[in-house]
């Protein structure tokens, strides 16, 4: 049985979350108080939790992100129970995904660039990132057809990822529906959104998309904590563990992003908030953890504090609910030790 097959081969029955940043970048505040939060949930609940570090973004990945990360966590006070674990030390569970969703008539070759995706008169911005497909390859006759819900493979099967072309999942025209702890039920129509998705790239690789779902469904993973920004993607998710046989899904709870001045998510616009850097400058890791605490509303100020007391006072009830605003207020009491 392969592991896409056997999806919790390291279930032991105890709720299960993963941290997993992706070493395509230093980690910033934001990053920060998602990994606290998710394990101060962890810690409260009883969950036991795995390190997954999340390297398949190829041309991306920056030499020793991942080892900074794993630093900057313990420097935090951010423990947990397994790992770390790498996506590219084992591509097979991956591969055998695509091969159950491309027998199954659900995959297509794709070999469409961005320009050729905005030049498609139907194909307007599926969100601030992404671009709806329009299902260029797919009624071009890769060999699939779609009728209502229904996806009836014809005679060919897509071959796999290659420079020239990648492989996209077949979204249904349908609301997909989920329920979010903190955003509560949640329909989206995932062709209306961004169209049929990539799940694997022209590098030969798993998409995120699909990746994700593999490695929390085969590591037993019954608890996502994440930012809200990857709400509206839970969706795809979703479908893929339904195309996929994969059960049970996790529970989903989206975090509130923590926003710069001009109200866009956290970014090297708004300067320097790696933490990194503040630990360079002398900000101590009771600070960091302070503010975040102030921005999770354990405290109604700033003050120090370790991340066993983030822990002891932190109540999902109270978290705000609106995006939190990183200002110069901030920066100085971080560095203000």
């Amino acid at each position: 049985m392969s592991a896409a097959d056997n999806p919790t081969s390291h279930s032991t029955g105890t709720p299960r979350t993963r941290l997993a940043p992706s070493p395509t970048g230093a980690l910033h505040l934001g990053n920060a108080r998602s990994f606290i939060i998710n394990w101060a949930l962890a810690h409260r609940h009883g969950w036991s939790i795995l390190l997954r570090i999340e390297d398949l973004d190829g041309p991306r990945l920056k030499p020793g992100t991942d080892l900074q990360a794993i630093d900057l966590l313990h420097w935090l006070g951010i423990d947990w129970d397994e790992g770390p674990l790498y996506q590219t030390h084992d591509l097979s569970p991956y591969a055998a995904a695509l091969e159950k969703l491309g027998r199954a008539g659900l995959t297509y070759a794709c070999t469409c660039t961005r320009s050729d995706i905005e030049q498609a008169a139907s194909a307007p911005h599926g969100d601030e990132h992404e671009l709806r497909y329009p299902g260029t390859c797919r009624v071009s006759g890769v060999g699939y057809r779609v009728s209502g819900r229904s996806i009836r493979p014809e005679t060919r099967y897509p071959k796999p990822a290659t420079r020239s072309a990648c492989i996209r999942v077949i979204a249904p025209d349908e609301a997909i529906d989920f329920t979010d702890t903190l955003h509560g039920p949640q329909q989206i129509n995932v062709q209306q959104q961004v169209g049929d998705f990539i799940v694997a790239t022209k590098a030969g690789l798993p998409a995120y998309q699909l990746a994700v779902v593999v490695d929390d469904a085969r590591q037993g993973i019954s608890e996502v904590v994440r930012g809200d920004d990857l709400l509206s993607s839970t969706a795809r998710q979703v479908l893929l563990y339904r195309y996929l046989d994969l059960q049970p899904r996790p529970r989903y709870t989206h975090l509130p992003l923590v926003l710069g001045s001009d109200g866009k998510r956290l970014a090297k616009r708004h300067g320097d908030t790696r933490l990194l850097t503040y630990r360079q400058r002398g900000a101590p890791a009771e600070r960091v953890i302070g503010l975040l605490a102030y921005w999770s509303g354990i405290t109604s100020h700033r003050q120090p504090m370790d991340a066993g007391e983030f822990a002891a006072g932190f109540d999902l009830k109270r978290l705000p609910r609106e995006p939190v605003t990183f200002t110069r207020e901030d920066d100085a009491w971080l560095l203000n030790a």
